[in-house]
Formats: C-alpha cells, structure tokens, sequence
C-alpha cells in the first residue's frame, strides 16, 4: 500500500504519484464548482456573491488548516524515507494531539470574529448577512477539516496516493447530493451548501481514518510511541506552521484584494467568484504537482538522496508547461461558456468580465506552476521558514494591488494581481530552491 519515491526514473514517479493526486483535487473542485452552480442557478447572483465574498476569509483561515497538515506529513514522509519506522509512528501520535488542539482553538476565533472580518472588508450590505451565515457553518467544521486533511496528508507521505481520492469522490457525490436536498428542497439557501460541505468533509475524514487505521499497520503506534512528546511536537510545530503561515500570509493580501473587489459592487464580485471557481478547478495540475514535490523531495531527502531533487523539480516543470499552453487556448475559445456555467447567459457584463480576469491569470500560470513545484520542494525538503517568506512576496504583490491599482483601474486590475504575485514570489523561491539544495549537501535537514 505504500510506495517509495526514492528509487526509479523521478518523472515516471512523479506522473504515477500526481495523477492519482489530481484526481482527487478535481473531485474536489467539482463538488466545489457543482455548490456554485446551484447557488448561482437556484439562489440567484446575489447568493452566489454572497458566498464569493467570503472566498479570501475562507482561504485564510482553511488554507491555514491544509497547510499545518501538509506540515505535519513531512516529518513522516522523512522517515519512511529514511526507514526509521519507530520515530515515524511518534510523528504520527504527536500529529493527532496537535490537530485536536488547533481545532479546538481555530474554531473558537473564526466562529466569534468572522462577521467583525468580513465587515472590515467591505463586504456589501446586500450580501453580508448570507455571507456571514455560510462562513460561519464552515468554520464551525474546522475539526473535521482537520481531520481528513490530517490522514490524507499521512496516507500520502507513506507513498499512496490512491487511496485519498475514494474517499474524495465519496465526499463529492455527497456534498451534491446534500446541495441538492438542503438548497432545492429543504430552502435552507447558503447555509443548506455550507452544511453540505461540512457534513461531505466529515463524512470523508471518518471513511478514511477508519481505513488507514486497518490497512496501514505500520503506522499503528506501539506503547510508549503512543506519548506526548514536547520534542516532536516542537518539530513537527516547526514544519507544519510555517506552511500554514505560508497559506494564511497569501491570503491576507487576497483578503485585501477582496475588499477593493469588495467596493466595486455585488456584479465584481459575482464575476470575480466565478472566474475563481473556473481557475481553481484548471489549477488542480498545479496543485497536485506541488502535493507530489513535497512527499516526494520529503522521502529523497530522509533518504539522502539529494541528487534526485532537482531532476524531480525539472521533470514537474516540463508537465507543467505544456499545460499551463494547453489551459490558455481553453480559456480563450471557451471561457464565456465555463463562466455561463454559473449565471443566466442574460448577464452579459458580469461574463466578460470574468472571461478577462481568465485570460489575464491564465497567460501567467507558468509562473504559478514554479510557485507550488518549487515551494512545496523546498518544504519536503525541511526547510519550510523559507518557503513561508514566498507568500509574503505574494502578500505584497496583492496588497498593493488592492490598494493602489483595482481603486483607479478598476476590475481588469483584479485579475492582474495573482500574476504579479506569483511573479515576485518565483523572484525568491528558485534562489532558494539552490540555496537549500547545497545545505543539505552539507548538512542534511532534521
């Protein structure tokens, strides 16, 4: 059931690994995209609004979620690297302690000063309220986002990728199922689509705990590896905030963005939200490449096979590429009609406007493409403070363009900020990448 990535041609490796990765990731956009649809169809522009509006404040605070998990797993994929099973199976213990507290503490903030945040954002009088009541049903979730987030992220350091996405596509089918019933039948309108969320995530996290509980013996902590341990704690803490930093850093600048969007009307923010959902689900490859580098730069590094890091980075760059070409001419002959997949073909403006915003970020995505392979590289590979000081990069870059540039320029400057953002964080990160690459050379990371 587990697959080791330090031995073999790295691109063959790195295809076998992703694709199963991707598909999972698509999954997750569809159950995404599919609650859109029918906000958008059932609810009407204002709700989808509504619900694109707390996009920025949702990636804060659960990016924040999957990037400690992300974290937490690379300490483990080191050591199954490495072969030192023992001190892996007290990474995992110490992992578990850790996302119960987080969650705890997590939910407590978000669910008290949610609605305080998407008002300092501007968020438009006519949408707030049904903003305010689905962020909050998601925040109230935190524990079980941590909780599928936290096994997928273990499963896949031991080298399986497969198995994440069953549970994805169970997750999928029934978060559709529940958007269906709860916005269609029930009335419940946005709060029905976050507790379809909640209770498909919940659902997913349960399914795959209970089956890497009985089919993953190596992980199965043995007496004393059962205890808390302030030392690993403080590793894995050391890896996995960073990266969560990462995450919540990136979106601060998106949160500000939003709020500029935020000030232009429910109409920008409407084409915003759904030019985001139709990038989001073209980004899976980027994303999936980035989850790969990380498992896999975490297992060539415990093994200490630092030779096979740049191979993997360059042979991920490759694919990436000749996507990132594909994904532009898609966008230009049928972005208008992905965009109509959320609103009537009557709002014409709002359709072109989103169709631009694609087209701007779309002839970018190369650099976004260096962003996850490489970030998530320099993670594996144990240096994650590093990688943190790429989403301040990213922070700036959107920051400014929310304050300065989408104020006079208006909507067409929203789209340009993500590619200035990922362009300033590539600036740092392959320096970077080598600067660590010769470290471990010297002085392999713990």
């Amino acid at each position: 059931m587990t697959k080791n990535l330090t031995e073999g041609n790295p691109l063959s490796l790195i295809l076998g690994f992703s694709i199963p990765v991707l598909l999972g990731y698509l999954f997750q956009q569809f159950y995404n995209i599919t609650d859109t649809i029918i906000v958008g169809k059932s609810l009407g522009v204002e709700a989808l609004a509504a619900v694109g509006s707390t996009g920025a404040v949702n990636f804060l605070i659960i990016g924040f979620v999957m990037g400690v998990c992300s974290g937490f797993a690379i300490p483990v994929a080191q050591r199954f690297g490495g072969r030192d099973y023992t001190t892996m199976r007290r990474y995992i213990a110490n992992t578990v302690y850790l996302c119960i507290a987080f969650s705890i503490v997590m939910v407590v903030l978000t669910v008290v000063f949610c609605r305080p945040l998407l008002l300092l954002m501007q968020t438009p009088d006519d949408i707030v309220d049904r903003a305010d009541s689905y962020i909050r049903i998601i925040f109230a979730g935190i524990p079980l986002i941590f909780l599928y987030n936290m096994v997928s992220g273990i499963i896949r350091a031991l080298g399986d990728s497969r198995t994440p996405v069953f549970f994805l596509v169970l997750s999928s089918v029934l978060n559709i199922a529940l958007d269906l019933i709860f916005i269609l039948i029930c009335r419940w309108d946005v709060q029905g689509a976050a507790l379809a969320t909640v209770i498909s995530q919940g659902v997913s996290g349960f399914a795959c705990l209970v089956y890497m509980q009985k089919k993953f013996a190596i992980i199965r902590p043995r007496g004393n590896e059962r205890r808390f341990n302030i030392r690993y704690c403080s590793i894995l803490c050391g890896v996995g905030v960073p990266m969560g930093l990462q995450y919540s850093i990136t979106a601060v600048g998106s949160v500000i963005l939003q709020s500029s969007v935020n000030v232009l009307g429910s109409d920008s923010v409407a084409a915003c939200t759904a030019a985001g959902k139709v990038s989001q689900f073209f980004c899976t490859v980027f994303d999936a490449l980035g989850t790969t580098m990380a498992t896999y730069g975490g297992q060539n590094t415990g093994a200490g096979k630092i030779d096979r890091l740049g191979t993997g980075v360059w042979d991920s760059m490759i694919i990436a590429s000749v996507y990132s070409v594909i994904v532009f001419f898609v966008y230009l002959f049928f972005g208008k009609y992905l965009v109509m997949l959320f609103m009537d073909k009557s709002e014409s403006v709002i359709i072109r406007s989103a169709w631009v915003f694609l087209l701007e970020n779309s002839s970018c995505y190369i650099l976004l493409a260096v962003v996850n392979i490489v970030r998530f590289m320099i993670q594996g590979m144990g240096f994650s403070r590093f990688a943190v000081l790429s989403g301040v990069f990213e922070m700036i870059a959107r920051s400014l363009m929310g304050i300065f540039m989408v104020p006079r320029f208006g909507f067409i400057s929203a789209g340009l900020a993500s590619p200035l953002a990922w362009l300033l964080a590539d600036f740092f990160l392959i320096p970077a990448f080598i600067y660590c690459r010769r470290r471990l050379t010297k002085q392999p990371a713990v």
